[in-house]
Formats: structure tokens, C-alpha cells, sequence
């Protein structure tokens, strides 16, 4: 009989029916090792939430086991739960450079940097943890210094392609290494795991050249002020923004406080050359003519905080937009986010801005392959087995059909879930079972102590508002001695409804008072008595159902 430990156990605990919150552990004999550790946006519905990170139960039961945690790249659905999990969970985080130094900045925050050992890697590198050897590769993204990995075991090599395109003139001059994934996949690639997120998209993504070329173009004829939004982790875009600057004499002003961050990190590690005498403080920007200004913004996405938006709705205290300035959003709405985008553009337009985003010209272009680089990716592997990775289900499933259109057998392909484990060894793959896993919820300093209790109260009170019931009542024989007060919120507006208030102030007396006649005293039967009677009436006069809250004194 096989020991268990003989096989490779692969564990998604994020990144899975979802665009966000990458993580995915693999374990082998008594190591693990992490790949990414994101967060993702809180969905609409999740009221009051600052962010979602990945369940580490299974991490925290087997933490003597875990080696360490290895990044592809900075971007926050592949870093931003590091703070969070590093608190809990003390192992060396290996990066390139770049990525680090993203880190950097989020440890920092957290008060945490001092405790946490990084490892600085480059393209080329093998780094040993435990059982494993994991090999780090070049590849091309929307964020300089992103790389996928070649997991090496006793059983054989594991590739994950990370987020990644194929573009063949980047803008750092330094192309996928197509040379070692080839040779990788000559020698025999047990497992993949490759990004899903455009797999919905025929032929090839488009060369972040030729946002550069637009930009040139669009700065060429513009004799007004410029503001170009976009993600800030997008080094290479912000890059193309400053030449095309330099290039027609405007100076650049960096406005959002993460834009500001990644322009210091990337400037201060050599990853983005800026001219001498180009940059200005965003308080000095009044100082030069508007044909002589660019501003570079957060806000792409329509963030409700973000710098952009705030100039959208006249609540930013530095800038304001003008008639005739041009805003340019440098990126395309990631899902869920298309209404929030449409409203700031509105308002721009409606502030007399000239707005153009990526329906009118080519001012983004993916960082993820499209269908033929996938092709290229699983033909270059040849993997034995596969899993798609980074993507929402219909994602995962077309993925899927695209590896067995290129001859891949359907029982090698597993489209699976977060928290599913897959073991393998030479010969054979399967699912085996589940771990722990899903959404921990980020409000504020609280970490995990918002659930679905919570959530659901807080979409009560969103939708029905909320009603509370105060009543003194006396110890002795518990009758009403003042009261019951009844105070709304979010439900009506009491002084216009004063003949309603009335009306539940009766309910809630006769109840009482039934309770008195019957010797009902304890308060839980009191207030369930209050809130049975007063949520039929309020029904019944309204059809609708706020959230009752009776409050009992005794004197």
C-alpha cells in the first residue's frame, strides 16, 4: 500500500470561482509550501467590509510543516493578505525585487517588518524549501518583475504560470522565457496550474507598447490638462505615461496615496526612470500653465475613495477638475466594478471633462494571455495534469475545454474548487476530500469577527432599518411604570408618522400587559412577546419588516 505521504497534495484555499484572493498551499511528505497570498474586494453585498482574505485554518493545524511563502507578483489579489496571515503564520516570503518591495511598504504599516524575513529572488533563481526546489521563471504582466515557477519534487515538476501574458516587445526589453519553459516541458511536467482570467477571449492580448503609442499620440494633440488614471502596481504603464510626458514638455504630478507608494518603491529600486526636474508636487500644479501638466491618479476603477473619484465629486482638497481637461482611465472595470466606472465617468463629463477610456481608444490592454498564448502555454508544457487556476467557474470550465481541444484527456483535468484537495503521484491524480477554507472578512481592526450573522443583520437594517423598544417595568409585579418609548431609524421618520408610533406603542403595551395577566416574567419571553406582536403589526400597516430591538429595565 502507497503511504500517504508519498503523494503530492494540492490545496486551493483562494483564487478559485473567483477573480482575487490567490492562494494555493502544496504539500508533500512533511513540507508545504504557500504560492501567493491575496485578497479580494468585498462583494456588493457584503456591507461595511474593508476586504476578504483566505481561510488558513489548514495552514495554522499543519504551520510546523509550512517552509515558506513564494509570490509571482505584487499585485494586491496576490500579496495583500501577507499582513494578516504573517501575523499569524511566521515564514520566510520569497520575491523578486519588485514584488519585496510592495511588501515592504505593507509590513511597514502593519508594524510588522522587523519580524519577517524576505528573500530577494531574480528569474534564474532555485530556492530549497524542505522537499521542494522551486525555480523561478520570467514572465510578462501587467507589473514588472512578475515570474512564474517551476516546482521541483521526487515526483516530478509542477509549473505555475502566475498571472501572465506573452508579449513579445515589453516595455523592460525582457520577453517570457520561452527557452526554459520548453525545456521543461522536453523533460516531463507532472502538474500545471494556468491563469483562466481571459480564457474567454479569442486570439492574443495586445503589446502594452501599444497603449504607449496612444498615449504619445492623444498627448501630442492635447494643449489642455491632462489626468490619466490607472492601477498603480502598473509600473510599466506609468512609465509609458512619464516618456510621453517628457517627450511633448509637461511635468507630472503623482495624485492617490497608493500611486505614490509604488511610484517611490519602483523610482527608489530602479524600475522606473523618471528625467530629472519632470516630477511637481500636486500643490505646485496651479504654478504651470495647463498645457504643461499631467497628472497621474488612482481611481480606475471608480473606488469610491480613491483620488479620481473625489475630483469626480468636487471632494478633492488639492485638485479640481476644469472645463476642458482631458481624463484618461488607463484600464477596463474588472468585473462588478462597471457601475461604479460609468458613474465617475458621468461626472466627469458632466464637469465638462473630455474623458477617454478604452471603449474610444487603445488606453489599456490586458496583463492576462487570451486563448492562442494558452494554446502556446500547454503546448510548450505538455503537462500530464492540470488544473486551471485564477478565475471565476465559467473560467475555469472554458479553460478547461481549451486543454482537452489540444488533446488533453478530460479525466487529467480537474476543475475544482477552493478548499477541494487533488493528491497525485506519477501515475495517477484524484480529488480527495476538503479542507477548511473560504472568506475571512476584513472590517477595520477586526480580523475574521464579522460572519453571516452580522452581514445578514447589516442587510436587514440596510433594507428595513431598525426600531427600538424601551420599556421600565416594576420588579415587583411587573407592571409598565413609563413607556414603552419607541425610537426609529432608518424605518420612518417618527414626527411624520406619529399616529403609527402611537398605533405600536398600543401593540406593544396590550402585549405587556397580556404577559402581566398571564405571569409571564422572564425578559426573553418579554421582549420575543414584543417583538412577535409589534413585527405583525408594522407588517400589516407598512410591508415591511425592521429589525425590533426591545430593551427591558427593571426598578
Amino acid at each position: 500500500m502507497v503511504r500517504r505521504t508519498s503523494k503530492i497534495r494540492v490545496i486551493p484555499l483562494g483564487g478559485l470561482n473567483e477573480i482575487g484572493k490567490n492562494m494555493m498551499a502544496i504539500e508533500y511528505k512533511d513540507d508545504i509550501i504557500i504560492i501567493d497570498c491575496g485578497l479580494s474586494f468585498p462583494e456588493d453585498e457584503m456591507l461595511g467590509i474593508d476586504m476578504v482574505i483566505p481561510d488558513i485554518t489548514y495552514l495554522m493545524k499543519n504551520k510546523d510543516k509550512v517552509r515558506g511563502i513564494v509570490l509571482t507578483h505584487g499585485h494586491e489579489d496576490h500579496i495583500g493578505a501577507l499582513p494578516y496571515v504573517l501575523k499569524k503564520l511566521n515564514v520566510p516570503v520569497y520575491g523578486t525585487k519588485l514584488t519585496l518591495g510592495l511588501v515592504e511598504n505593507k509590513l511597514k504599516e502593519h508594524k510588522l517588518f522587523s519580524s519577517v524575513h524576505m528573500e530577494t529572488v531574480k528569474p534564474g533563481d532555485i530556492v530549497k524549501l524542505g522537499e521542494f526546489k522551486v525555480e523561478f521563471i520570467r514572465t510578462s504582466h501587467s507589473i514588472a518583475d512578475a515570474v512564474c515557477l517551476a516546482i521541483h519534487t521526487h515526483l516530478g515538476t509542477i509549473v505555475h504560470t502566475g498571472d501572465f501574458k506573452i508579449d513579445f516587445t515589453p516595455i523592460d526589453g525582457d520577453p517570457i522565457d520561452f527557452h526554459r519553459l520548453a525545456e521543461l516541458g522536453k523533460k516531463g511536467v507532472l502538474l500545471l496550474f494556468a491563469d483562466s482570467t481571459n480564457v474567454e477571449r479569442p486570439g492574443y492580448t495586445m503589446s502594452e507598447k501599444t497603449v504607449g503609442t496612444t498615449f504619445e499620440n492623444i498627448f501630442r494633440n492635447a494643449n489642455q490638462r491632462i489626468i490619466v488614471a490607472t492601477f498603480a502596481s502598473n509600473v510599466h504603464r506609468v512609465q509609458q505615461i512619464i516618456d510621453a510626458a517628457y517627450k511633448f514638455n509637461r511635468k507630472i504630478s503623482v495624485s492617490g496615496r497608493s500611486m505614490v507608494n509604488v511610484v517611490n518603491v519602483a523610482m527608489e529600486l530602479g524600475y522606473l526612470k523618471v528625467p530629472e526636474d519632470i516630477l511637481i508636487d500636486i500643490n505646485d500644479i496651479n504654478k504651470y500653465p495647463n498645457d504643461e501638466v499631467v497628472v497621474i491618479t488612482t481611481g480606475s476603477q471608480g473606488e469610491p475613495m480613491s483620488a479620481l473619484s473625489r475630483m469626480a465629486s468636487s471632494e478633492h482638497r488639492k485638485l479640481e477638475i476644469q472645463p476642458g481637461d482631458m481624463v484618461i482611465l488607463s484600464a477596463t472595470p474588472i468585473p462588478g466594478n462597471e457601475k461604479t466606472v460609468a458613474r465617475v465617468i458621468n461626472q466627469l463629463f458632466q464637469k465638462g471633462a473630455n474623458v477617454i477610456y478604452e471603449a474610444l481608444a487603445d488606453v489599456h490592454v490586458s496583463g492576462h494571455a487570451c486563448q492562442e498564448e494558452l494554446k502556446l502555454m500547454h503546448s510548450l508544457i505538455k503537462p500530464k495534469y492540470f488544473i486551471p487556476v485564477h478565475g471565476e467557474y465559467r473560467h475555469l470550465k472554458q479553460h478547461a475545454k481549451l486543454a482537452e481541444s489540444l488533446g488533453m484527456p478530460t479525466s487529467n483535468i480537474f476543475t475544482i474548487e477552493t478548499g477541494q484537495v487533488v493528491e497525485l503521484s506519477k501515475d495517477y491524480a484524484r480529488v480527495c476530500g476538503n479542507v477548511p477554507a473560504g472568506n475571512i472578512l476584513v472590517d477595520g481592526l477586526g480580523v475574521g469577527d464579522v460572519g453571516n450573522i452580522v452581514l445578514r443583520d447589516r442587510k436587514h437594517l440596510s433594507e428595513d432599518g431598525l426600531m427600538v423598544v424601551v420599556v421600565t417595568i416594576s420588579k415587583e409585579d411587573g407592571h409598565v411604570v413609563s413607556g414603552p418609548d419607541i425610537i426609529s431609524r432608518g424605518f420612518v421618520y417618527v414626527r411624520e408618522s406619529e399616529a403609527l408610533m402611537d398605533e405600536a406603542r398600543a401593540v406593544v403595551r396590550n402585549s405587556l400587559q397580556v404577559c402581566q395577566t398571564n405571569g409571564v416574567r422572564e425578559w426573553a419571553a418579554l421582549k420575543s412577546s414584543i417583538k412577535d406582536s409589534l413585527k405583525g403589526f408594522l407588517y400589516e400597516k407598512t410591508k415591511r419588516s425592521p429589525m425590533i430591538l426591545p430593551i427591558i429595565m427593571e426598578v
